[in-house]
C-alpha cells in the first residue's frame, strides 16, 4: 500500500523550502489525536520537532478510532464508529498509514441497490474519466441514456470543472438538493448516486452545499482516474493506529492519551497548554471536531473577536446511528462486504464486517455466526431509527430475519461538520491569526480538491508545513487529484457556459 496512486494528472504541491530540520529544542503541542492531529504530529516529528500528542479520548484515531468491548459469550472484540473506505484519492491519508505499514485490502465492488432492487455496481468500469461516467450510464439500470438525455446540460456545465475555491464562488449558496432539480437528475439516480454522497457528509441534500456535492463528483467520477472502488483496513480500528502511535514514539513525540486540554493561552513568543497541568510549546495545531474547538476557543484568551465569531458559527451535522449486531447465523455467501442504500430511509448503508475485519471474521468462524453494521446518517427520528434499521436489514437481506442477534451495540453520534450552503467562505482557514497557531479537521477550510478523512490528514499536514515554514524548517510536499476538470474540451465547454 502506498500514497501515490495511478492517475497520472495527479498533482503535487510543493512545500516551503528550507532547513532539513528544526533547530534543538522547538516544541509544538498538537491537540486532538484524529487523523488531522496524527498527521500533523508526524509531518513535525520528521522535521526533528519535539511534539506533545494530546487527545481526550483514550484511543487515537478520533472519529476512524477504536475501542474494544466484552461480548455476553466473554471475548473481546473491537468497536468502533462504523465502516470507513479508504479512497485511492486519499493520497495523504494513505502515505500516513504506509508509514507504519498498516494493511488495507481492496473491496472488490461498492454496489448502491436503490428501493426496487435495482443494483448499480462500478466493478469492472473503466478508471479514467470521461470513460467511468460512460461505462456507468451504459450498464446502470437505474441511469440509463434516456436519463441523460433529460439533464440540462447547461446546469450541469458546473460538474466538468471543478476549482477551489471556484465551485464555492459558483455553488456555495446553493443547495445540492436545489441543485440536483435544477440538473435534472431522475429521481431514482438521485437517491442511488448523489444522495449517497450527501449522506457521506451526514447531511440530507438540501443541508449540504451544492458546492461541496460537486466537489465530491470530481474527486470520486469526473476528476480522477483512481476509480470509485477502495480499499478497507484489515485490522480492526483500535489496532489500526497504534504502528504509527509507536512510529510517532520513537521520533520523540510525547503522548498524552485521555488528557483534556481546558486551555491555551499566549505566554511571551510561546503558548502554554493547560490539561492536567501546564505545558509550554513554541506552537500549537488544534487538530479538533467542531464541538471541541468551539469549547476550547472559548474558553482560551485567543485571537481577535471575528475569529473567534467565525469558529464559534461553525455547526455540527445531525446526528447518526451506528448499530452492529452479532448474529447467530451467516449472511448468504453473495452478500457483498458492503452495500450503499438510496431511498430506503433510514438506512445509508449494510456492512458485512467478517468479510475483511480480523476480529469479526475471528468472531464469526468460532461462532458460525456473522457480524452486520446498519447505518443511519442525518437521523430525524431518533426513538424509531434502530428499529428501523433492524427492518430494513430484514428486508435488503431476507436471510438475517430469521438470525438470532447474540450481541448488539448502537453508537449515536453528532460531532462531524456541517458544510452547510453559504458557509464555505466562513470556515476558519488552517492559519490562525496568532503566530504559531494552526488549525486542522475537516471542518477547517483548505482551497484543495480533498475532502472527508482526507481533508483531514492534508490539513494536519499544512498547518505543521505553516508552523515549520515560520521557522525555516522545510515542510513535507502533498498529492491530489487534478485541480480542475482533466478534459481539455469540457473544461473549455464549462468556462463558455
Amino acid at each position: 500500500m502506498n500514497g501515490l496512486g495511478r492517475d497520472r494528472l495527479r498533482e503535487r504541491h510543493p512545500a516551503p523550502a528550507g532547513r532539513p530540520r528544526a533547530e534543538e529544542g522547538r516544541r509544538v503541542a498538537v491537540i486532538g489525536g484524529g487523523i488531522a492531529g496524527l498527521s500533523a504530529a508526524t509531518t513535525l516529528a520528521e522535521r526533528g520537532v519535539a511534539v506533545d500528542l494530546f487527545e481526550r479520548r483514550p484511543y487515537w484515531g478520533g472519529r476512524a478510532g477504536g475501542w474494544t468491548v466484552t461480548l455476553t459469550d466473554g471475548g473481546t472484540t473491537g468497536m468502533s464508529r462504523g465502516f470507513h473506505a479508504f479512497f485511492r484519492q486519499y493520497y495523504t491519508l494513505r502515505a500516513l498509514l504506509a508509514r507504519a505499514g498498516a494493511e488495507l485490502r481492496p473491496l472488490p465492488d461498492y454496489p448502491l441497490a436503490g428501493p426496487d432492487g435495482r443494483v448499480d455496481t462500478f466493478r469492472g468500469l473503466p478508471r479514467t474519466p470521461p470513460w467511468n461516467a460512460a461505462g456507468f450510464v451504459l450498464r446502470s439500470p437505474t441511469f440509463t441514456v434516456t436519463d441523460l438525455l433529460r439533464v440540462d446540460p447547461r446546469a450541469a456545465l458546473p460538474l466538468l470543472d471543478v476549482t477551489v475555491p471556484g465551485i464555492y464562488r459558483l455553488l456555495d449558496a446553493v443547495d445540492a438538493e436545489e441543485f440536483l432539480a435544477r440538473v435534472r437528475f431522475p429521481e431514482a439516480a438521485r437517491h442511488l448516486a448523489f444522495d449517497v454522497f450527501s449522506r457521506s457528509f451526514f447531511a440530507p441534500p438540501r443541508r449540504l452545499s451544492a458546492g461541496e456535492l460537486a466537489l465530491m463528483f470530481h474527486l470520486y467520477f469526473l476528476g480522477s482516474a483512481e476509480g470509485l472502488l477502495f480499499d478497507v483496513p484489515t485490522a480492526p480500528f483500535h489496532l489500526l493506529w497504534a504502528p504509527l502511535a509507536d512510529r510517532l514514539a520513537r521520533l520523540g513525540t510525547v503522548a498524552h492519551p485521555a488528557t483534556a486540554v481546558t486551555a491555551v493561552e499566549r505566554h511571551g513568543k510561546g503558548f502554554v497548554v493547560h490539561a492536567d497541568r501546564a505545558y509550554p510549546a513554541d506552537g500549537v495545531v488544534l487538530a479538533l471536531d467542531p464541538a471541541g474547538l468551539r469549547a476550547l476557543v472559548a474558553g482560551s484568551p485567543l485571537g481577535p473577536p471575528e475569529w473567534r465569531e467565525r469558529i464559534a458559527r461553525q455547526e455540527n451535522a445531525p446526528p447518526f446511528l451506528v448499530r452492529r449486531l452479532w448474529l447467530d447465523r451467516p449472511v448468504r455467501e453473495d452478500r457483498p462486504a458492503f452495500l450503499a442504500t438510496g431511498g430506503m430511509p433510514p438506512l445509508d448503508n449494510i456492512s458485512v464486517l467478517d468479510r475483511y475485519d480480523r476480529d469479526a471474521a475471528a468472531w464469526a468462524h468460532r461462532s458460525g455466526g456473522s457480524v452486520v453494521e446498519v447505518h443511519a446518517y442525518a437521523v430525524s427520528e431518533p426513538d424509531t431509527t434502530g428499529d428501523r434499521l433492524l427492518a430494513r436489514l430484514h428486508e435488503v437481506y431476507p436471510e438475517t430475519r430469521r438470525a438470532r442477534i447474540l450481541d448488539d451495540r448502537a453508537e449515536w453520534r453528532a460531532d462531524c461538520p456541517l458544510f452547510a450552503p453559504g458557509t464555505f467562505f466562513w470556515r476558519p482557514e488552517i492559519a490562525g491569526p496568532v503566530p504559531g497557531l494552526a488549525l486542522a479537521g475537516d471542518g477547517i477550510r483548505v482551497d484543495l480538491p480533498v475532502a472527508l478523512m482526507e481533508r483531514a490528514a492534508v490539513t494536519g499536514r499544512l498547518a505543521a508545513n505553516h508552523l515549520l515554514a515560520g521557522w525555516g524548517v522545510a515542510g513535507h510536499a502533498l498529492t491530489t487529484v487534478p485541480t480542475h476538470g482533466r478534459t481539455r474540451a469540457l473544461r473549455a465547454l464549462a468556462r463558455l457556459g
